[in-house]
């Protein structure tokens, strides 16, 4: 017999065991049965009017019934106000709000929060309640409060220790059954979002940590995560409105304003960026991470004595701090001195067998490295500068076999009858200039002779075309597709459509005036030469190219923030570049015209004939402007910021041949590349 018809055989049940032992009945089953539990509840009432368990019970069934304001009556008779037990006043609390009676639903949880501060549920419907009522402060701080609650429940301690020690598959268990049972707990999704992101999963990530970020606004630690993982993917402007919001906290937290400026930084916002960075360093002058990041900002502006200053403070602040050290040696136009290599060798002598500090020694090694060379010690130099290679490749992960297959993948798939046969379809906007070519090889000259044309607007090495390529190049690793060549076969116009328009939708945030033509300077791009074809194949690109030896040997002794992991290896950077000889020939061969090169030792002999020959291949008009590309003030993030500053100089072409005796790897990886350069050694042409 069921609860409802055990209630109907007795009209009336009478106080006493009988009535506890029904009503408990009752509520063990109440979300099975709500009406039996409610006819159970009304058969107490009926002999014992006002008995709180009854109404209680009989509140809950209303509330699962659907029965908001008959609930809230119910449960109110009950009496006792701000004085009644928890679970009272958690059921008070939810029947209010399902009744739209926000300033009941507020009294009831605050007093509840009041009672047991350490439950977290309590905390998050108050937020709710209170965010419902426009008053957005207060529930940020009980949102906060339900986080810090919630750092003390067990099962969330349990998965959190899981997941440190790298158990994600125990961690990813625990937590899906927590969430069976409370599907709506935003510190449970937001650590499901973690356990998908530190397996690579950015998809499954950013959904948990959005809809944490949703169920609790005030969550200010996964609003913190998800802008970290909106950067990750380049969703930038995604990722100013929340570091917007979260800069908003009312928890002071300087870790919100440094990553709004770091958001600001990507997006190019440079002077917003280095407002924050001025109004921390008045609170916290003695803080180097902020004298480095703002001088970071002033090297980018042009304002190089400023820069200086900055990264100077920093050091003072921290001897040992060695990407401060590295900013200020990587101002090619700073020239280091006795005073400044003293205390750089103290710091190594400091960190010297110090765990965790690799960055640091690193950087102090390059550092260095640039320092000696500067007071004409090549041998000195050439050590540090090799110390600081091979300590930083033991930290990056490159394979140069396995690129080399992703050249050849590369060129085997597009060939000349694959381009020709393309057809219509793809996006046809002519916005893009793509400049390629390997770090260190004058792309940034390039760039900035281009943006002092009218009609070019400069930005930065923008990383949406690798991103296009990395999610395509899924679809083959996850077995979607056999191989590249069937991936990019697959791709029809309405595909190549939509990709070219999502480039060009993804970079148009980086610009900021109405140019019709824009740069983009990432010079990995050289690998996706076909793809820039397919998508988007009224797009320009020119390849800047540099010596050999030159480049390379530059590349090798300049420390990248990020990427660039074949630069660490004298013999790795060599290869890559014989890799890209080989596939840029292969295009030349393919699609010939498509791509037209820029040679730096013939631009700084004669830029005039070189820059019109360029724009000509653009169809601009030649701009006197373009030959005073070192007035332009525009912000210049790569290594060669300050180089770019200053007419063209011949005094870098022949450098390398200081450290000659000691680049024989590097020599023998380029082979015949050395001594027919510029032309391509005939074993590269395919």
């Amino acid at each position: 017999m069921d609860i409802a018809s055990q209630a109907a055989s007795k009209p009336g049940i009478a106080p006493g065991s009988d009535a506890r032992a029904a009503l408990d009945e009752a509520a063990a089953g109440i979300d099975a049965d709500p009406q039996g539990a409610l006819a159970v509840a009304e058969a107490v009432l009926a002999t014992a009017p006002g008995l709180p368990p009854a109404l209680f019970v009989a509140g809950q069934a209303l509330r699962r019934l659907g029965k908001p304001d008959a609930a809230l009556a119910r449960l109110a008779a009950i009496g006792g106000g701000a004085k009644q037990p928890p679970m009272v006043l958690w059921e008070l609390a939810q029947a209010a709000s399902e009744a739209g009676r926000a300033d009941a639903a507020i009294a009831a949880l605050e007093a509840l929060t009041r009672l047991q501060p350490g439950v977290a549920s309590g905390w998050f419907l108050l937020a709710a309640e209170l965010r419902k009522s426009g008053h957005e402060m207060d529930a940020w701080r009980a949102d906060l409060s339900a986080v810090h609650a919630a750092s003390r429940d067990p099962d969330l301690l349990q998965a959190a220790g899981a997941i440190h020690a790298g158990q994600l598959d125990d961690a990813e268990a625990m937590l899906q059954a927590r969430a069976e049972r409370l599907p709506d707990d935003p510190v449970g999704t937001r650590m499901l979002g973690e356990v998908y992101w530190r397996r690579g999963d950015m998809a499954d990530a950013l959904a948990f940590v959005e809809r944490a970020v949703a169920l609790a606004p005030g969550f200010d630690l996964a609003r913190d995560f998800l802008v970290r993982l909106l950067m990750q993917v380049n969703r930038l402007p995604d990722a100013l409105a929340h570091a917007e919001v979260l800069a908003q906290s009312p928890v002071a937290n300087s870790g919100a304003d440094l990553i709004l400026a770091s958001v600001l930084v990507r997006l190019g916002e440079q002077e917003r960026a280095r407002g924050i960075y001025e109004r921390m360093l008045k609170a916290q002058p003695e803080q180097p991470l902020l004298w480095q990041n703002l001088g970071h900002v002033l090297k980018t502006l042009g304002e190089q004595d400023g820069a200086v200053a900055a990264y100077r403070a920093a050091v003072t602040h921290q001897p040992s701090m060695g990407e401060a050290w590295w900013s200020l040696a990587n101002l090619k136009t700073v020239k280091l001195g006795g005073d400044d290599i003293a205390r750089m060798e103290a710091a190594l002598a400091e960190l010297a067998g110090v765990e965790g500090r690799e960055e640091d020694v690193f950087h102090l090694h390059f550092s260095l490295g640039k320092a000696y060379e500067d007071v004409g010690d090549a041998a000195r130099a050439f050590v540090h500068y090799d110390k600081g290679n091979r300590l930083r490749r033991t930290l990056v992960r490159y394979d140069a076999e396995e690129f080399a297959a992703e050249v050849d993948a590369a060129a085997s798939t597009f060939t000349a009858p694959f381009i020709a046969a393309m057809g219509e379809g793809s996006c046809p906007a002519e916005d893009p200039i793509f400049i390629v070519g390997l770090p260190r090889s004058g792309s940034t000259l390039v760039e900035q002779i281009l943006s002092s044309h009218s009609a070019i607007e400069g930005t930065m090495e923008l990383s949406e075309m690798m991103m296009i390529a990395a999610r395509l190049q899924s679809r083959v690793d996850e077995g979607e597709f056999a191989d590249f060549a069937a991936m990019v076969r697959s791709l029809g116009p309405a595909e190549r459509l939509r990709l070219g328009e999502e480039y060009i939708e993804r970079t148009r945030v980086h610009r900021k005036t109405d140019r019709p033509r824009f740069t983009d300077k990432m010079p990995n791009n050289w690998q996706h030469v076909g793809l820039i074809r397919l998508i988007l194949p009224n797009a320009k690109i020119v390849d800047a190219r540099r010596h050999p030896m030159s480049c390379c040997f530059s590349g090798w002794k300049q420390h990248f923030a990020r990427g660039q992991t074949f630069t660490y290896d004298l013999g790795e950077i060599g290869r890559y570049y014989r890799d890209y000889m080989r596939l840029m020939a292969h295009y030349d061969a393919a699609a010939p015209g498509a791509v037209h090169r820029v040679i730096y030792e013939r631009m700084v002999a004669d830029q005039e004939g070189e820059t019109r020959r360029l724009l000509d291949y653009l169809g601009l008009p030649f701009e006197e402007s373009c030959l005073e590309f070192h007035r332009n003030t525009r912000a210049v993030r790569t290594a060669s910021s300050e180089q770019v500053r200053r007419p063209i100089y011949t005094d870098a072409v022949e450098h390398w041949k200081a450290f000659a005796s000691w680049l024989g790897p590097l020599e023998a990886a380029l082979g015949d590349a050395t001594t027919s350069y510029p032309d391509v050694p005939s074993a590269l042409l395919s």
